[in-house]
């Protein structure tokens, strides 16, 4: 029997104290991508201390509840951008 929560992404950011609607969850991950592959999530430098002890405490909890949705966010800040979301340079 599968006890574990599931948590649309949305509420992960409601949990961290960001604003969550569809499309400021695009804009944090465009802004803070890509994340390198040698720094854990929650030692990004852009976490408050609370949010780091809320990843970090619930990435290790035994019930899991936020894997699923930290893992989500972990992956989509390790992509590296689209073209279309690159800032073109105003070239003279």
């Amino acid at each position: 029997m599968d006890t574990t929560t599931h948590h649309p992404l949305y509420e992960l950011f409601t949990q961290l104290g960001l604003p969550d609607s569809e499309e400021d969850i695009r804009r944090f991950i465009r802004e803070h991508r890509p994340l390198p592959q040698t720094l854990n999530l929650s030692e990004a430098p852009f976490w408050t201390p609370s949010q780091v002890a809320f990843l970090r405490e619930q990435w290790h909890a035994d019930d899991g509840d936020w894997v699923i949705q930290i893992d989500q966010l972990n992956a989509a800040l390790r992509e590296h951008p689209a073209p279309e979301d690159l800032q073109q340079g105003g070239g003279a």
